[in-house]
């Protein structure tokens, strides 16, 4: 699978974002097993099917980092270098459809 509609890459973000913020190791995703990774920031991420979901930098002086250290559980969803959606405290939000 490797190009997915908003509905599937929501479904699967909200299933990665509850792993990261529940400090699980791995995730199964369509049977089989992901692990959750972290860069050498401590940052998780998972790569699957050609996507990176990663969570939130806090150290970063963006808003959104601001917004990680408020204590907001932040995650992104991107393909190559683009930013697809974000979840924040559960709630996805589509960036294509945003910036309509």
């Amino acid at each position: 699978m490797n190009e997915f509609n908003v509905s599937d890459i929501k479904s699967i973000g909200l299933k990665i974002y509850n792993a990261i913020f529940n400090k699980k190791k791995n995730i199964i995703i369509d049977e089989i097993e992901y692990s959750i990774q972290r860069f050498s920031s401590g940052i998780k991420y998972v790569d699957f099917s050609g996507y990176r979901f990663i969570q939130q930098n806090h150290n970063k002086k963006s808003e959104w980092g601001k917004k990680a250290r408020q204590g907001h559980q932040i995650m992104w969803i991107l393909k190559g270098s683009r930013y697809l959606a974000r979840i924040m405290d559960g709630d996805f939000i589509d960036l294509k459809k945003e910036k309509e």
